[in-house]
């Protein structure tokens, strides 16, 4: 079973930060609509979503990768809740 731990946004370096945001926005399958949006649109989307609480950065300690999860698994994952 996978265990995640939330990863405060303002911990990271600004590159980290900008790193990670730039490589989810790029990966295969991200959808944004019918309207084509760039990588910069994709960026500042995904920090309006960080910014406003409505996902939030996860690190899954089982197979050290991390991952955007939406608010409703953040509030299960701090209430110790399995969040799938």
């Amino acid at each position: 079973m996978a265990e995640f731990v939330e990863v405060p946004i303002g911990q990271l370096s600004d590159e980290a930060y900008t790193a990670l945001l730039e490589e989810f926005a790029s990966r295969d399958g991200t959808d944004y609509g019918e309207v084509e949006m760039s990588l910069a649109g994709k960026v500042n989307h995904l920090k309006r979503q960080l910014e406003c609480g409505d996902i939030g950065l996860v690190y899954d300690l089982d197979s050290a990768q991390w991952d955007f999860l939406p608010a409703q698994s953040l509030l299960k994952l701090r209430g110790g809740q399995n969040a799938d």
